[in-house]
């Protein structure tokens, strides 16, 4: 792979302003500690990567360090909800999802827990960390799971608006955050809402779906082609399970959809659109863009995301060659 390497592409230790996304889960932690509400945090050995270590320095009483042993965490923290308590689990989201899946299953979600899971690192962010660090299943594995609600936001404030919004959302939740990297989508979010899609643009021609840390390329790319005549739809899927159906009913009166997402296009949002469209059927056409059902290559995740057109050059081509075909 050729080009110059972002600086901070292939750290995966949270370093201060470079990681906001990641910064918003201690920060908001600390302010809903001191409102009075019953949060704790759990990491495996992780603090540093998560940023939960200003959580920790903070709340000592409320964190949990369990080193790497993520499986004994997650049912922990099934406990600990048992007491009124509402565990906040991070850990990057290969072992979170594919090591504890189980533990998740049985003892957080058939138990109706309130726990939230927290994995971060998604996607192919881990780099040169290599297939046991990359997440591309993630999605495909939670949303299978019943009762257990999935969110993906866009940036950090959405993060921390949708961190707000779960201290009254019965059910547990898995939050899929990247790097921490993100660049910022929103300027502020007073209401996050469950299972409620941000529709930033309505498309005649192309809807773009995007989900997580794809937002901001997608975006950018909907907005360049905007520029140019084209009409170009936008949602922001934040939350993949429950879908909102009506949105994607909505964006199902462009001649195409588009999903774009940090994942195998096999079980995430692709899919999950691709279910409620073969269930009202219409004559959009659809095209999942994200890894195409292989293992990620290893290198810098600047160069993967070029590589793989997750960027917002590449998304912009996918977008034209659909348009073209």
């Amino acid at each position: 792979m050729k080009g110059p390497i972002d600086p901070g592409s292939w750290h995966y230790r949270q370093i201060n302003e470079r990681a906001p996304t990641l910064r918003v889960l201690a920060d908001t932690l600390n302010e809903l500690a001191a409102e009075g509400y019953p949060v704790a945090a759990c990491t495996a050995d992780l603090q540093y990567s998560n940023g939960l270590v200003e959580f920790a320095r903070a709340n000592p009483e409320r964190f949990l360090q369990f080193g790497i042993s993520e499986q004994n965490m997650v049912s922990a923290a099934a406990g600990l909800a048992t007491t009124g308590i509402m565990p906040f689990v991070a850990t990057f989201a290969s072992f979170l999802s594919l090591l504890c899946c189980e533990q998740i299953r049985t003892d957080i979600a058939y138990s109706a827990l309130p726990v939230r899971l927290v994995g971060h690192h998604t996607g192919i962010a881990m780099g040169f960390y290599g297939t046991s660090h990359h997440a591309t299943e993630d999605l495909a594995i939670m949303r299978s799971i019943a009762d257990l609600t999935v969110v993906a936001p866009a940036d950090g404030v959405q993060f921390a608006a949708a961190i707000r919004a779960s201290m009254t959302h019965p059910q547990p939740i898995y939050f899929r955050i990247g790097r921490g990297h993100d660049p910022q989508v929103y300027d502020t979010m007073e209401e996050f809402r469950f299972g409620k899609a941000v529709t930033h643009f309505q498309g005649k021609d192309l809807t773009i779906i995007a989900t997580g840390s794809t937002v901001h390329p997608a975006l950018t790319a909907t907005k360049s082609l905007r520029s140019q005549g084209l009409e170009i739809g936008f949602i922001d899927m934040h939350t993949v399970k429950p879908l909102d159906r009506d949105a994607v009913v909505s964006a199902m009166r462009s001649r195409m959809i588009l999903t774009v997402e940090e994942h195998n296009i096999l079980g995430g949002l692709g899919g999950a659109v691709a279910e409620v469209m073969s269930e009202f059927g219409g004559q959009a056409r659809l095209l999942r863009h994200g890894i195409k059902d292989e293992y990620s290559l290893i290198a810098p995740p600047s160069h993967l995301y070029a590589h793989y057109r997750l960027d917002a050059p590449g998304i912009e081509t996918v977008a034209r060659e659909m348009l073209s075909s």
